[in-house]
């Protein structure tokens, strides 16, 4: 664990659930202040409760990174409560599965709205944070994406979720490049198929255990295989590493 994350205050997206949910878990840990952002603000405040009663520090924010004017207010809300933002997790995403013949421009535009466009967005005023608050010059920025092994390559059902992934480790690497000398770490995570809510039912289904039998391990990867990857990118390790994109997938992509 890098004890020198103790103090420091992060802000994740998407945090109500899933790998934003154990993302908050694992700082808090760690002595880090978390912001959680998401929209179900219920599963927030029970989030906020358990880690307080760890002694760690939390709040809640409610946000719906689709409406990207209000990313701002929210990280300003959680500085003001928490202190200097400097680890920003990108994190919220939806599935955006289906057919291309089948999609409607609705459904396409609300998953670009929510993986990519609240991406960059988040980016973006976070950064703008980091170097106003001095976390950047300080070297302890940190901004992660949360992408998929998606982005590497072509599922079916899934054209538009892998485009889309794609696209957050293509802005990663073109943002870390424009900020690399002001400090900011930018690098995403490209988790393999863990089981989460989003996809829990699917993986019990008779498809979804044939889908796990043709995966090379013919296992899905366990919740902690991002915590070490995770602590990393967060930490003082990242001082030296930005424009990266690493899959944690057990060999799924193979």
């Amino acid at each position: 664990m890098d004890a020198s994350l103790n103090g420091r205050v992060a802000a994740i997206t998407g945090a109500s659930s899933g790998l934003g949910h154990r993302f908050a878990l694992k700082l808090s840990e760690a002595g880090v202040s978390v912001a959680l952002l998401a929209r179900r603000t219920d599963r927030l405040d029970k989030l906020v409760e358990d880690i307080e009663s760890r002694g760690g520090r939390a709040m809640a924010c409610p946000l719906d990174v689709a409406d990207t004017d209000s990313i701002r207010p929210a990280l300003e809300k959680a500085e003001a409560r928490l202190g200097p933002l400097s680890i920003m997790i990108n994190n919220a995403g939806v599935s955006g599965d289906g057919m291309a013949l089948d999609m409607t421009s609705e459904q396409f535009d609300q998953t670009f709205a929510v993986n990519v466009r609240g991406v960059f967005f988040g980016a973006r005023e976070a950064a703008r944070l980091m170097l106003a608050n001095g976390s950047a010059k300080a070297g302890q920025a940190r901004i992660i994406n949360i992408a998929s092994i998606a982005a590497f390559t072509q599922l079916p059902a899934l054209s538009v979720y892998c485009a889309f992934k794609a696209a957050v480790v293509s802005l990663t690497k073109s943002l870390a490049r424009e900020w690399a000398r002001d400090l900011i770490a930018v690098n995403a995570i490209c988790p393999g198929y863990i089981e989460t809510e989003i996809n829990s039912a699917w993986f019990k289904t008779e498809g979804g255990q044939k889908q796990i039998s043709r995966l090379p391990r013919r296992r899905l990867i366990d919740a902690d295989a991002l915590d070490a990857v995770l602590m990393m990118l967060a930490g003082d390790p990242a001082r030296q590493i930005t424009g990266s994109a690493f899959s944690i997938d057990d060999g799924q992509i193979l």
